[in-house]
């Protein structure tokens, strides 16, 4: 095994990248091996496999978990006591997940190793961007980067959001000048608690370097739309810092303006001009492209439910950047990168990268199949479960992952499909959580599902001159059937205000049954033979909406970095108060789907 020793900080990811996955299924065996040699006398693992290392055994003994399964482990670590219930080596902080996938945060046990695998990552996302578009390391990336206030469990870990964790480590801090991660954004910008400061200086930091800049992007495609809605209010002033060179008062963490004084040393005139004169258009229409004449593309994860947010970057950008999805990562592990960074975003595949974690997967439905129960708690057998190379082209799994950190056979609920192989590795397209959504009656909508169906219904707006901004979604069981209430953001490219005074209500109707008839066999029979469920209503809100509500998130605990819009609110939550509170228009479908039994 001394052949298959790791390394996760040498100078050629990319020959490293070659070498793990010509050889995935012995690096997955060398992972999983290494992992039982450090945690086999844990509370949790000997429970099972008494000391042993055997790799079948663990196959064997080893039950595949849900969260709440290990959560009374991490919670009584949270709470003081020693790490050795799940790690063989110091559990360094706790890692907490944004929340909005799965409903509510959870809290993930993370080593010191662990920065070096997520950097590794990180590592080889330029080197292999640059191979599709040369010249990276000849100018700057405009990337809006932001950490989260931290807290501690009584036990005294620090609790923080996984990228937080990483900007704030020696990794990112101390690490070496490369040309190709060359940041407009100062680092004390970056590490400042204060969201709306942080977003002020590092725009700021990125129009002053404008004819410099060859990237833009954020974690997410949501944070990114944030910063350009952030651009729209605050423009004028921040034209007006850089036209009198100083800082505008209202910045006061004193890192921010110790690093911004440097950028601002002295009046530009010209290049305020120029920025005015292109954010006084009336349409903003590629206005990223007009700002930063340089930039090559947007980088952002736009896979799943991100992917709603395409429409907009391709409107802001005016179609000129293509869209680059990097990576897969989660708090629990980092997964894999994109390889072929310009492929279309519905056809973005991440390579599995064997040395990140011990990788296994659950089979699915035939044909893609993912009509999932609402309560999926049954155990799954093990001799059901297959290894990262023993997948199968084009069919669906779950993700199960084994981690250095204390998860055993973890269910992620993440449904991938295999697209294909680079060397001996699979690669996956991510399609989405493994959830139930929506449910009134014997109907279960998943994530997917509802995704598919308003991707194709919003046609309707945009054969208008309309852009659907962003959605979410409830069920309303105030009245007898219940129904789905989906809450829409409508932006009318001609400026006008949403709602009816720029969509007409047949439109939102026929909008509404469109949904319906792309929603699955089960719901249509409720809707027009059981009528167990209500026709589907739409709920037009007003401009600025789904700002708020990540506001309100944001604001309760969330990440501007992992911040995901949830793709449907609970009854009686602030979130649903809110969006109630905005509606402009309520619009219900003027029809039965249509239903062949």
């Amino acid at each position: 095994m001394d052949k298959m020793k790791l390394d996760y900080r040498g100078k050629n990811p990319l020959k490293e990248l070659e070498r793990i996955t010509m050889n995935a299924a012995e690096v997955q065996e060398h992972i999983l091996q290494e992992i039982l040699g450090q945690n086999k006398d844990t509370q949790y693992l000997s429970k099972y496999m008494k000391g042993s290392e055997d790799i079948s055994e663990f196959k064997r003994s080893v039950p595949v978990i849900k969260y709440k399964d290990i959560y009374p482990y991490i919670q009584r670590i949270a709470n003081g006591e020693d790490s050795s219930l799940v790690t063989g080596h110091p559990i360094t902080e706790i890692l907490c997940s944004s929340g909005t996938s799965a409903g509510e945060p959870k809290l993930m046990p993370s080593i010191a190793e662990d920065l070096d695998r997520r950097t590794f990552l990180y590592s080889l996302i330029m080197p292999i961007v640059n191979q599709y578009i040369p010249g990276l390391d000849k100018g700057k990336a405009m990337y809006l980067y932001f950490v989260k206030a931290e807290t501690s469990t009584p036990g005294g870990l620090p609790v923080r959001a996984v990228l937080t964790s990483y900007y704030k480590s020696k990794h990112f801090k101390c690490r070496p000048y490369d040309p190709f991660n060359d940041l407009t954004s100062p680092i004390p910008a970056v590490l400042c608690e204060d969201s709306n400061q942080s977003m002020y200086c590092q725009l700021l930091s990125g129009l002053v370097h404008r004819h410099q800049v060859m990237r833009l992007g954020a974690v997410f495609a949501s944070a990114f739309l944030r910063a350009i809605s952030y651009l729209e209010r605050r423009w004028l002033q921040l034209c007006r810092d850089i036209r009198e060179g100083e800082l505008d008062p209202m910045i006061t963490d004193p890192g921010c303006r110790s690093s911004m004084s440097t950028l601002l040393e002295s009046p530009n005139p010209g290049l305020a001009d120029e920025i005015e004169e292109i954010c006084r258009r009336s349409s903003w229409k590629g206005i990223l492209y007009h700002l930063w004449p340089r930039a090559k593309f947007i980088e952002a994860v736009v896979t799943g439910s991100m992917a709603q947010y395409i429409p907009a970057l391709q409107f802001y950008s005016g179609g000129k950047l293509p869209l680059v999805c990097p990576m897969y990562a989660s708090s629990e592990s980092y997964f894999g990168v994109n390889l072929k960074p310009l492929s279309n975003p519905a056809d973005v595949a991440f390579t599995l990268l064997p040395n990140m974690c011990y990788f296994e997967f659950i089979p699915l439905g035939e044909n893609g199949s993912l009509s999932f129960d609402d309560n999926d708690d049954e155990e799954v057998s093990s001799d059901k479960v297959v290894d990262l190379v023993d997948v199968k082209l084009g069919c669906y799994y779950e993700l199960v992952v084994t981690t250095f950190a204390g998860l055993c056979r973890y269910r992620m609920g993440d449904v991938l499909q295999v697209a294909g192989f680079y060397n001996t590795a699979p690669q996956f397209r991510f399609i989405c959580r493994r959830n139930v959504v929506l449910s009134v009656d014997n109907d279960k909508t998943n994530e997917e599902d509802l995704h598919r169906s308003i991707t194709l219904a919003k046609k309707f707006l945009e054969s208008h001159n309309a852009l659907l901004v962003e959605y979410t979604s409830y069920v309303d069981t105030s009245s007898v059937p219940g129904h789905y209430v989906l809450f829409w953001e409508i932006q009318h490219h001609s400026g006008t205000p949403n709602g009816k005074t720029a969509m007409e209500g047949e439109v939102i109707e026929e909008c509404c049954i469109s949904v319906e008839e792309e929603l699955d066999y089960i719901y249509r029979q409720c809707r027009s033979k059981d009528r167990s469920v209500g026709p589907l209503e739409i709920r037009v809100v007003e401009g600025g909406s789904f700002e708020a509500l990540m506001d309100l998130i944001i604001s309760q605990g969330g990440s501007i970095n992992q911040y995901k819009t949830p793709r449907c609110v609970k009854s009686n939550s602030g979130a649903l108060k809110l969006l109630n509170g905005r509606v402009i228009g309520s619009f219900f479908s003027p029809r039965d789907p249509i239903w062949v039994p």
